[in-house]
């Protein structure tokens, strides 16, 4: 993974930015999707929603599917023809718009071209709001109790955007909240995209070893910026009859400095 380099902020004359929402969280999750435009616009930026976006094409890729994760691609490519950052609050689809799409289209320059260029301006969310947005929740006056979390990161947003520091930094800053490490957290959870339908009793070994290493820490509260990862983890909790909430970043966050005036 190579070091990125941060512009210095979005253009103070044009504060656009795009927001790509992922297909879990426009169908399942679009709350996390809503406090990260709030977050966006707590900073002053206008935020953009091209109404024709859908999935990164992930679940196409990782099951060996490439013409299908192009076909999506494809799709998508025009609709952030603005030269914008494009916000994506999930690390793993960020990871295959920033890493991914430029290959699907390695025998059509054209395309190439298009996909090369969206990719240097695709950002995961913590990373955007660290880097580029410099945001200081330090000064946040507290307005909520004191809150103990265990955090986990997806497999695509630790190992492909190194996004796991940028979410420590942000959680670590906030007022009244200690983050907690936990034995299991540098482990998938089991989700994997189709992986946890595939092989669905390695998948739930998985998962449960996570619950059990999160809730040994006493927090009741984890936060993770991947949906896929936080249904799997939440629903195999309240299977379980585990005493442990989930919680996207985005929202969060969102509950901390600004919602919970």
């Amino acid at each position: 993974m190579q070091a990125r380099h941060y512009p210095p902020g979005p253009d103070k004359d044009a504060p656009h930015v795009y927001l790509f929402g992922t297909c879990v969280i426009d169908l399942f999750m679009p709350e996390a999707g809503l406090d990260a435009v709030r977050l966006l616009e707590r900073e002053g930026l206008t935020v953009h929603f091209p109404r024709g976006q859908s999935c990164c094409g992930q679940p196409a890729y990782s099951s060996g599917n490439p013409d299908q994760a192009r076909a999506v691609a494809r799709a998508q490519l025009d609709l952030f023809s603005q030269p914008w950052p494009v916000i994506v609050p999930s690390g793993s689809c960020a990871g295959m718009m920033r890493h991914h799409w430029p290959a699907l289209f390695d025998d059509e320059p054209a395309a190439a071209a298009k996909a090369r260029e969206l990719s240097t301006r695709v950002y995961e969310l913590s990373e955007f709001l660290l880097h580029v947005l410099r945001v200081n929740f330090a000064e946040t006056q507290q307005l909520l109790p004191d809150e103990q979390i265990v955090l986990h990161t997806s497999c695509g947003a630790r190992r492909e955007m190194g996004t796991r520091a940028h979410g420590v930094a942000l959680l670590d800053a906030l007022p009244g909240v200690s983050r907690v490490e936990h034995a299991r957290e540098s482990e998938c959870c089991g989700f994997g995209g189709t992986f946890s339908l595939k092989h669905d009793d390695i998948s739930g070994a998985m998962v449960g070893d996570k619950i059990a290493s999160a809730c040994a820490t006493g927090c009741e509260r984890l936060v993770s910026a991947d949906c896929g990862c936080l249904l799997n983890i939440g629903h195999a909790a309240r299977r379980q009859g585990a005493p442990l909430q989930v919680e996207h970043l985005a929202s969060f966050l969102w509950r901390r400095v600004g919602g919970g005036a």
